[in-house]
C-alpha cells in the first residue's frame, strides 16, 4: 500500500464549530485507524492546521475518508490537499 499525506486547515471558530461532530468525527478517526489505514492524525497547536497521515491504495480512497468526515461536511476543516509520501526513515 502506498502512504499519503493530508493537511488542511480548520474554519476560524473551529471549537463552536466542531462541537455537534466530535465524536462522530472521532469514531470514524477511530475507526479508520483500526483497520490500519490511518496512521495518525491532529491539529497544530494553534489549531489552524491538521496533519495526516494514510497508507491506502490510492488517493481517491484517502480523499474519499477526507470527504465523508463529519469535519468536511459541516466545514469546520474548509480546505485540504494530499500528497503521495515517501517515507525515508
Amino acid at each position: 500500500m502506498t502512504k499519503f499525506v493530508a493537511w488542511g486547515r480548520y474554519c476560524e471558530d473551529v471549537l463552536e464549530r466542531r462541537a455537534p461532530y466530535r465524536q462522530a468525527h472521532l469514531d470514524g478517526l477511530a475507526a479508520q485507524k483500526a483497520q490500519g489505514i490511518l496512521i495518525t492524525i491532529g491539529p497544530t497547536k494553534d489549531l489552524r492546521y491538521f496533519f495526516a497521515i494514510y497508507e491506502a491504495d490510492n488517493e481517491e480512497k484517502v480523499r474519499q475518508l477526507i470527504e465523508n468526515d463529519p469535519y468536511w461536511q459541516h466545514q469546520v476543516w474548509i480546505e485540504y490537499n494530499i500528497h503521495e509520501w515517501i517515507q525515508a526513515l
